[in-house]
């Protein structure tokens, strides 16, 4: 982990790296300096409620396994939070998010519309396919019923269909960049990009840029419609329910999309404060030696570990 760049040292056993909020411990208030006072009245929000005490995020990894990388940002893209955010991971499925991203804003520019249809046939369907595959006698299928099953249950062949909307995987790559990040790529389709090999940088991102590049989506570079439509999609994900989902604390709100490819545990979600804030949280787990309940558990783990800072982070923010 490299060293904090704000002025106060932290101590060695420190888990997290602290860029937003200066002097902020775990286990400490946030300053009543985080933000410039707007005049408003303080909020009337209910305090949320407390997650379990979470955990050193090293200790965390060292018990997987595997290699553990976390990101935590605000709606501005603000770094909050993160624990080998800068390191490469698998992006898996995760990738299907920023997909549907993509295939939004192609129809705000008008290059097709959401309601139109793409053809769908026997040799489109791969192993994982239950959208696609039930709606293969119709022929055809929305661009908007691809979107939303690549998203919510992540069908790799509803993946498919949409890539080419977008140019390919190197489409969304120069889609990346556009919107900033220039860490993120996407090099083959379903199912190669799952492949995941030691050393191999195809088909990767880092927490710290899937964190961002989704806050920049969301609430700056899509219009309103576009932001809503996906954001809905991520809420009614059905896939979750174990991973980010499962360790954030009552009053918390997430839509997320996972990732996995067998040697990779991934999930990337954004986060809404019982105070109406708005966060990304991105976890990336790596090679995990333990079984796959327990990989799950392990990002269960890693997101009450985060939350145990957030909700300090948050209670100094109002609402």
């Amino acid at each position: 982990m490299t060293a904090p760049v704000h002025a106060d040292p932290e101590p060695q056993n420190v888990p997290f790296r602290l860029e937003y909020l200066e002097g902020l411990k775990p286990g400490s208030e946030p300053s009543t300096e985080a933000e410039p006072s707007t005049g408003a009245e303080p909020t009337t929000a209910p305090e949320p409620a407390q997650p379990a005490p979470g955990g050193d995020p090293a200790a965390i990894e060292e018990a997987s396994g595997g290699r553990l990388g976390i990101a935590l940002v605000d709606s501005k893209g603000a770094m909050l939070l993160g624990f080998n955010r800068e390191e490469r991971f698998a992006m898996c499925s995760t990738f299907k998010a920023p997909l549907a991203a993509a295939v939004l804003m192609g129809a705000e520019q008008n290059r097709y519309g959401m309601e139109g249809t793409l053809p769908i046939k026997q040799s489109d369907l791969l192993d994982y396919a239950p959208v696609v595959k039930a709606n293969l006698a119709k022929g055809r299928m929305p661009i908007a019923d691809l979107a939303k099953a690549a998203v919510q249950v992540s069908d790799n062949s509803a993946a498919n269909l949409l890539l080419p909307l977008v140019g390919g995987p190197q489409g969304l790559t120069a889609f990346f960049r556009k919107h900033g990040d220039e860490v993120t790529r996407l090099d083959r389709n379903e199912p190669t990009l799952n492949e995941n090999a030691q050393g191999d940088e195809r088909d990767t991102t880092s927490p710290a840029a899937m964190a961002t590049v989704m806050a920049r989506l969301l609430f700056q570079d899509m219009p309103a419609p576009a932001a809503g439509q996906l954001r809905g999609w991520l809420e009614g994900s059905t896939t979750g329910g174990k991973r980010i989902r499962a360790g954030l604390p009552a009053g918390w709100k997430a839509g997320d999309k996972t990732g996995s490819c067998g040697t990779a545990f991934n999930d990337v979600a954004v986060l809404r404060s019982p105070r109406g804030n708005d966060y990304v949280l991105a976890i990336y787990l790596d090679r995990p030696t333990v079984p796959d309940a327990k990989a799950d558990a392990t990002i269960a783990e890693a997101t009450r570990a985060v939350m145990d800072m957030l909700v300090r982070i948050d209670r100094g923010r109002g609402g």
